[in-house]
């Protein structure tokens, strides 16, 4: 993801002496880059606590997070490797952001991780950009060049931790925590297992999960709306018109809260807070070269194979009423 600044293209020119400033120290970005790794791996003891016992807790077999965990070398090692690649999938999107404002000599920051409590240990990370993209090319590449490399990095964590998965006898409902599945997990799920046995589950090895996380936070922000990834191309692509694409995805976003996975709210408050307006470009009326509007065909495909309407099963609106007994 990356934010940009609303500035008018007046602004430019005003602004080409903060291009050449002295760079201070980004230790902020180090910071929040560090306990980021924490984060990371500390949530990815529990899943591969869940993965290495995965036989076991079919037998209710307990075992709680406590100091003990960090005498299992398995699990230490399993949850380092989690964090490492999971790290590494999200520095690759935010670097393809930053590299490719680099070679069009547009002013970017560094990446900002953020460090979160969450299922994953992070919610993402973001680079700034601190001058005006002027050209629709540019802008275009900008916004693919993160989710491309998440992409392509995200698929061999993928396919190489599907590989080291488990198939176990699945727990009742509720007892487990089940994750939604995009279509590239299940494609990739028929080749390398040839069909599940029923009344089983595919219980993911931390690197498969690591993967699964960067699908998902690669389809999430190819959505075209305002700053979002998505939103950069498809301004690039139809200019203004894309307020409007945007506006019809937000009430999508609240219909999917509803019927899917309340976490689609959080996502259209983030969005509306963030705006849907994008800011201008100085080749406004121009055309993108053919080789781009291949390529928005080719992103589309990315988002198909990405996405997941429900990324944890089990908690949309009803399924929480229900819950607490509503």
């Amino acid at each position: 993801m990356n934010e940009e600044h609303g500035e008018s293209l007046n602004q430019v020119f005003s602004q080409a002496p903060a291009l050449v400033a002295k760079k201070k120290w980004p230790w902020l970005n180090f910071v929040l880059f560090l306990l980021t790794i924490f984060s990371t791996f500390f949530v990815g003891l529990s899943w591969s606590l869940s993965y290495k016992y995965a036989n076991a807790f079919n037998q209710n077999f307990q075992l709680a997070l406590g100091p003990a965990i960090f005498r299992d070398s398995e699990v230490i090692s399993l949850s380092i490797i989690y964090a490492a690649v999971l790290i590494v999938i999200l520095l690759g999107h935010e670097l393809g952001h930053y590299l490719a404002c680099r070679h069009y000599q547009v002013n970017a920051t560094l990446p900002y991780f953020i460090p979160a409590p969450t299922l994953i240990g992070t919610l993402g990370a973001f680079i700034k950009i601190k001058s005006p993209i002027t050209r629709k090319k540019d802008l275009f590449d900008i916004g693919i060049a993160g989710p491309l490399a998440g992409f392509v990095l995200s698929l061999p964590a993928l396919f190489y931790g599907l590989a080291l998965s488990k198939i176990v006898p699945a727990l009742p409902p509720g007892e487990s925590l089940a994750l939604g599945e995009p279509l590239l997990l299940k494609l990739a799920g028929g080749l390398i297992f040839r069909g599940i046995p029923p009344g089983h589950e595919i219980i993911l090895h931390p690197v498969a999960f690591a993967g699964w996380v960067g699908i998902l936070v690669t389809s999430y922000n190819l959505f075209p709306m305002g700053q979002l990834d998505g939103g950069h191309v498809s301004y690039a692509l139809i200019g203004s018109r894309s307020k409007t694409l945007g506006r019809v995805l937000l009430g999508c976003f609240f219909l999917m809260g509803v019927f899917f996975w309340v976490g689609w709210l959080v996502w259209a408050l983030l969005i509306l807070l963030l705006g849907l307006k994008h800011p201008q470009v100085s080749d406004e009326e121009a055309s993108l070269p053919r080789s781009r509007k291949a390529l928005s065909f080719l992103i589309f495909i990315i988002f198909v194979l990405s996405f997941i309407p429900d990324p944890i099963k089990g908690y949309n609106i009803f399924d929480l009423w229900k819950q607490f007994g509503f």
